[in-house]
């Protein structure tokens, strides 16, 4: 049965993670190591672990994600993501839930290019009158 699988891309910040989820214990492997080898933080457990939660299907399902950019925070929403759409695939009738939860839209915010003549996106040199 493990031959079923769901494939989805997930993106948050510059953060890709492309993820394949399938009938299992709830295993599941990221990068070659496992869960909670990866993201050593309970918040970016949680985090990742939401559609599961939102949908009832808490440890029905394996995952093997291959994530790449970003930091730790992004990619644990770009796996958040990517889980959420595989988990549409498996099955329709979780699209509300997930909808209700945002769990499907991408979330577009990134990082804002720095500008000429300033000192980051925004902030500028300290101003001397004399």
């Amino acid at each position: 049965m493990a031959d079923i699988r769901y494939y989805a891309t997930g993106k948050r910040k510059s953060a890709i993670a492309r993820v394949w989820i399938f009938p299992g214990d709830g295993k599941m492997v990221i990068n070659g190591k496992d869960f909670d080898e990866y993201f050593d933080v309970d918040t970016a457990r949680i985090i990742a672990q939401q559609p599961f939660v939102v949908t009832g299907t808490l440890g029905k399902y394996d995952v093997l994600a291959n994530i790449k950019g970003g930091g730790k925070n992004g990619q644990c929403e770009a796996l958040r993501h990517g889980i959420a759409r595989a988990l549409l695939q498996a099955n329709e009738e979780f699209r509300l839930p997930l909808k209700k939860a945002g769990l499907l839209t991408r979330d577009a915010r990134v990082k804002e290019r720095k500008k000429y003549g300033l000192a980051g996106a925004r902030k500028r040199y300290q101003y001397s009158k004399r």
